[in-house]
């Protein structure tokens, strides 16, 4: 057993870079496992759409390219392994296609795991008085009707199981994002469920590598000033035993790990640095170490761990009506004046024929609309400015109303008016995100195998 454990990330969402995992299996043929990351939390409501149109599929098809582009390096001989959460409503449809996949591509023998259970769907509809919104106490009740998913996120510990039953590639629903580093880490060295510590410091090394090149300079503080950023590398967390951990990136790549961008990176989405709350364990970030040790290499020790919370959250989504956003360019003396009066117009307009939507919002961007108060008063006389207008209601035909009362400005408004070229905006369908808890001795992981 190798005292180190090289678990690198590829994927911090659903749309990021599909080229990265070949580029970083072909930058260093010592990485053990690859993580990719799917699902944001309205990633389950487009898989959902996708589900009804077609019912095989629901998982994130853009998984197969990256299988696709591995392919090769596996024929080769690359030991790169693979952990994902691609799965998303359909795992095993997913786990399916890279099976047919694979053996078309010529590699035969392949184990695939495959995790479910993270549905709970049934469990909200038919009991949702117990279910509380996570951060307003609202009850279920008013939105069950419109329920369209329910996950909660699981931990490492099916795909531990996963692994330990010989998968190469493990395929999964919901989990939790650091969860995906944290399994490989535990079936590696053989922590028991109740070896905190070390848990917890596999659980800071997935946090700080979940999100991709952010922990290698993205949206850093100091990001004008990363190296070659068209190049930036995707991470490689190097996990010892004892739970610490070296985050580095492949040579020759863009961007950089320090200090500051692993510090960074370890404050991001973690609410209280004292109770990190994970399926697998709930971590304090306060005694953790952080040390520099230059070539982009920076070491993270110090983890300590408790038992993971009783409750686990769930991610619902469910049907909250429609909206539209149209922009126009207005430019010229009295920009922000001259766009403001065009969304009143708009606005009008729908009031007038009884089609007030539900909410409305008129921004001048470039002028303080994305945040109020933070630029100096006089750019509200810029001359020039992106008007966009928005609108959402319950009745489509409202919204679509809207996207047939922007493009009259065009004649009917300001001189200096531009940008129309795209037409009339999209109606999208709108889906409310809903958190809560339940218990985790409700939850019932299941784990099955396929071969190529």
């Amino acid at each position: 057993m190798s005292n180190v454990l090289r678990i690198a990330n590829a994927h911090a969402f659903w749309g990021d870079d599909a080229g990265a995992a070949a580029r970083l299996a072909a930058a260093d043929s010592r990485i053990d496992w690859i993580t990719l990351d799917y699902l944001a939390e309205v990633s389950m409501s487009i898989l959902a759409k996708q589900r009804d149109r077609d019912a095989s599929a629901g998982y994130a098809a853009d998984f197969l390219d990256v299988v696709q582009s591995l392919v090769p390096l596996w024929k080769s001989g690359h030991r790169a392994r693979i952990v994902t959460n691609a799965g998303g409503l359909n795992p095993a449809g997913c786990a399916g296609a890279c099976a047919d996949m694979l053996k078309h591509g010529g590699c035969g023998g392949v184990k695939i795991g495959v995790v479910s259970g993270d549905d709970v769907l049934g469990q909200l509809q038919s009991s949702a008085s117990d279910f509380r919104h996570f951060e307003t106490g609202e009850a279920l009740d008013g939105v069950v009707s419109r329920l369209v998913t329910a996950n909660v996120y699981m931990g490492a510990r099916p795909i531990v199981e996963a692994i330990r039953g010989g998968a190469a590639i493990v395929i999964t629903g919901r989990v939790a994002d650091p969860s995906l580093t944290a399994a490989p880490c535990i079936a590696h060295f053989g922590w028991s469920p109740d070896d905190f510590d070390r848990i917890a410091g596999a659980t800071v090394a997935g946090h700080l590598i979940e999100c991709g090149t952010q922990v290698t300079g993205g949206i850093s503080t100091d990001w004008l000033d990363m190296p070659d950023p068209a190049n930036i590398g995707f991470p490689i967390a190097e996990v010892a035993a004892d739970g610490s951990c070296v985050i580095t990136k492949p040579p020759g790549t863009g961007g950089r790990v320090n200090e500051q961008t692993v510090k960074e990176q370890l404050l991001y989405e973690i609410g209280d640095p004292a109770n990190y709350l994970s399926p697998d364990a709930t971590v304090s970030f306060l005694t953790l170490r952080v040390h520099d040790q230059g070539n982009d290499r920076v070491r993270v020790s110090g983890a300590t761990g408790g038992p993971p919370p009783a409750m686990y959250k769930v991610s619902a989504t469910y049907r909250a009506g429609f909206r539209a956003s149209g922009t126009l360019t207005v430019f010229g003396p009295d920009a922000v004046a001259k766009a403001k009066r065009c969304g009143e117009i708009v606005l009008q307009r729908l009031n007038d024929r009884g089609c007030a939507p539900r909410q409305s919002w008129v921004e001048c961007l470039g002028a303080g609309a994305v945040a109020p108060g933070v630029l100096p008063a006089h750019r509200a006389g810029t001359m020039e400015t992106v008007l966009r207008i928005s609108v959402a209601d319950d009745r489509r035909e409202v919204v679509d109303r809207f996207t047939r009362e922007l493009m009259p400005l065009i004649s009917a408004g300001p001189q200096g008016i531009t940008g129309y070229a795209e037409g009339r905006p999209a109606v999208r369908e709108v889906f409310g995100y809903w958190p809560t808890l339940i218990a985790r001795d409700k939850i019932r992981p299941k784990v099955e195998w396929m071969e190529t």
